[in-house]
């Protein structure tokens, strides 16, 4: 190919990029790279075309150009073509280059090897579920992969199941003095074996609800009362919400709780709670 040829090729690519054509876009850029993968702005053309395959979700194509795009990135100095591959490769199970694309971005790896099970904070994400739109807390298992701490209400959603989020920050919550991003969801990583059920509670105050809560998640199970959930428009979810201020609302009173456990064991922590005191419980019924 004359470099002509490939000048042109560019120009197109860069058009169909603006266009918002992805595909197109990079299949111009791979054109153009299968002549000239080294030239000095080559480095841009593989992470362009390996972004475009992220956002058509070819997670197998986001890997193999990504892995190009960061062998010609400067390791540890956050460049974005590592956190993309790291993105791509955890998707697709390869933990070797996951691993790798962390620490070449800048993040130091648990040690070991395959999957990663480590503890890098809490997160939230905005799950997005045939345009149902929730955001939950997760606890980050690595730089893009998270287990859902909340009992989402969305149907088909489940408390413990994991999910990647993307890279980019839509959002902002404070939880007691401290700023954690919203970050929009990528996939479902990994189901749920946790069914999520829902029962009509009584409590007299507000601490009764809280101790229902904290006798699900001594088990590891879930529970979210119906006035720990808040509504609000695109524009304020993604702005920043002080988590504080929201979980003070939830109150005592009749009110819905969902929780996520056997319907077996849910049975026996509600009659558990019930027992102390004027609290109650009625109709236990699935939710998923």
């Amino acid at each position: 190919m004359e470099k002509s040829e490939a000048k042109r090729l560019l120009e197109r690519a860069r058009e169909a990029w603006d266009a918002e054509e992805w595909l197109r876009s990079a299949e111009l850029y791979e054109q153009v790279l299968a002549h000239y993968p080294d030239e000095g702005p080559s480095a841009d053309w593989w992470y362009d075309a390996a972004l475009a395959y992220k956002f058509l979700r070819d997670w197998a194509k986001a890997c193999e150009l990504g892995r190009e795009a960061a062998a010609r990135a400067p390791r540890g100095e956050q460049d974005p073509a590592f956190w993309n591959l790291g993105v791509a490769a955890t998707i697709q199970r390869d933990w070797a280059t996951a691993r790798d694309a962390w620490e070449g971005f800048g993040i130091p790896m648990p040690e070991g090897e395959g999957e990663i099970h480590g503890s890098f904070g809490p997160a939230c994400v905005r799950l997005d579920t045939g345009g149902q739109r929730e955001v939950v807390w997760i606890q980050r298992l690595c730089p893009t992969r998270g287990r859902v701490l909340n009992v989402p209400a969305t149907k088909g959603r489940r408390f413990g199941e994991i999910v990647v989020h993307d890279g980019e920050p839509t959002g902002e919550r404070t939880h007691d003095g401290r700023s954690v991003s919203v970050f929009d969801e990528l996939l479902l990583f990994e189901a749920s074996p946790l069914p999520t059920l829902h029962a009509t509670v009584n409590a007299p105050d507000a601490s009764d609800v809280e101790a229902l809560v904290a006798s699900f998640f001594a088990r590891d199970f879930g529970a979210e009362p119906a006035s720990s959930f808040h509504m609000l428009c695109a524009c304020c979810s993604e702005g920043r919400v002080d988590w504080d201020e929201a979980a003070a609302s939830t109150h005592g009173g009749s009110q819905t709780v969902w929780l996520a456990a056997p319907e077996y064991e849910a049975r026996q922590l509600l009659d558990a709670w019930a027992a102390d005191g004027e609290r109650g419980w009625s109709g236990l019924e699935l939710s998923d």
